[in-house]
This record gives structure tokens, sequence and C-alpha cells, in this order.
């Protein structure tokens, strides 16, 4: 029982977090200090779990997403073919980087003092991009060049570092090469699904051989939380932007990195 408490409990850190700003690999490492599960497990539960909210975003985003629906118009067609070229053309610089530095990144950098770090210095890039003079040249998908494309997947990249946020990566460099604030949003969440994919069927190639029934089932009460709690966050973040910015985003990430800092360099020591 204990385990799915913990499945539940990170499902729903998950599914709050994942398209949030706010990064979702950094909440759910500080979570696993106090709530975890053994190591080879822990590492794909949280992989494997964001497959679940990116789930929720196919669902929020059907219309957008499926070429193949018979009500679609030609032009129409052609702008959700669109989208997934430009997402799959941005996912290529995490691939060939992933993969080359996966493995170091997470042996060296996931902790939470890293995290604390990166929360802290994300945070206060995502405010004064914020309060500076930006213009919007991109106010739609389909106004966004690939080479804009593959500029923001080679950004996501940074996201690598535990803290820094794969929806704040995005959106921040989305919005620096001229996208409105919507359409950074949109892409991110849109870049997250073949991105997520990819480490979801990576990560239960490695250990799914190896799992249990009790496994399968914690896995599954993760997945469907996550899967749920993501479907309404998502409509209540794309209400969010549409009227207000990122900037309490940014305050939050600095309030939270300072206390993470604190309490692993000070207190626990």
């Amino acid at each position: 029982m204990g385990d799915f408490i913990t499945a539940a409990v990170l499902g729903i850190v998950e599914g709050i977090t994942e398209f949030l700003p706010v990064s979702s690999t950094g909440h759910l490492i500080l979570v696993n200090q106090w709530m975890s599960f053994p190591d080879s497990f822990e590492k794909m539960f949280d992989v494997v779990i964001q497959f679940g909210a990116i789930l929720a975003v196919v669902v929020y985003f059907w219309k957008r997403l499926w070429p193949f629906g018979k009500s679609l118009k030609t032009k129409e067609r052609r702008a959700v073919w669109d989208v997934w070229m430009k997402a799959l053309v941005a996912i290529l610089p995490a691939i060939v980087i992933g993969a080359t530095f996966g493995k170091k990144v997470q042996e060296y950098l996931f902790n939470p003092v890293v995290v604390g770090c990166a929360l802290f210095f994300w945070g206060i890039v995502l405010i004064v991009m914020e309060k500076s003079s930006r213009k919007e040249k991109i106010r739609s998908i389909a106004e966004m060049s690939f080479l804009t494309a593959f500029l923001i997947g080679l950004i996501q990249c940074i996201a690598m570092v535990p803290g820094t946020s794969r929806s704040a990566a995005t959106i921040i460099g989305a919005m620096m090469l001229g996208s409105s604030r919507v359409v950074a949003a949109e892409f991110s969440f849109f870049l997250a699904i073949p991105t997520m994919c990819a480490a979801s069927a990576y990560s239960l190639y490695k250990y799914g051989a190896v799992m249990t029934g009790h496994d399968m089932v914690t896995l599954g009460i993760g997945f469907v939380v996550s899967f749920a709690v993501a479907l309404v966050v998502i409509a209540g973040f794309m209400k969010f932007i549409q009227r207000r910015n990122f900037i309490p985003f940014g305050f939050y990430r600095i309030a939270l990195g300072a206390v993470v800092l604190v309490y692993f360099l000070l207190i626990r020591g």
C-alpha cells in the first residue's frame, strides 16, 4: 500500500509540474528525498509517468494533432502535419546530445543542490525576459520556420540539467526567438510529445524486463494520476497565459530554489 501512495503522490507532482516552467524532474528529485522507490525502478518511474502527462497533451490538443480527421480541410490537414514535422525537427538535438551526455548528467548532476541552483537561476532569467522589450514576430506555429524549431530544440537540451525545466527552456527559447507567449507554450507542449515518448520507450526497454506485477500496478497508478492532473493543469495554464505572464513562475522558482539550497547546504549539510 505504501508504494501505491508514493506512486499517487509522485503522479500528482508530475501532473502539476510537467508543463509549468518550474521543472518536473527537479520537483521529483526533491520529493524522492522523502518518498522514493529502489534506484533502478525510481528512474524508470520518474520518466514513464511523464508519459501520462504527455498523453494529456494529446487528449487536450487532439484536433490540433490528429491529421486523419474526416472533417479536416486540406489546409487544416497540412497545418497538423506542419506541427508534427517541426516537433520532429526540434527533437533531433535532444536525441544526439541526450544519447551522448545523458548518462553523465544523471550521474553527476541529479542532486538537490544542482536543482536548487537551476531553479533559482532560471527563475531570474524568466523574470528578466518578461520585463525586457521583445518583438513578437511569430504568432502561430505556422509562422515558425524549421530553423527556429531546430534552435528551440537545441535550447531544450539545457533542460538536461535538473531543475532547469524542459518547458521553461523551450518557452524561454521560443520567446527569445520571437514567438508570442501562447505560441511558445503550445510548441513546448507539442515538442514534449516526441521528446518524452522517446525517453519513456528507452526507459521501458532498459528496465521493463525486470518489472514485477506489483511494479506494473505501481507504475499504472502513477501514470493515471499524472494524466488526470496534467489534463486539468494544461487547461488552466492555457487560460492563464492568455491574460498573464510568466513572472509569478519566476518568483516561485527563486523562492523554492532558495529554500532548497538553504535546507540542503546549511540545515541538512
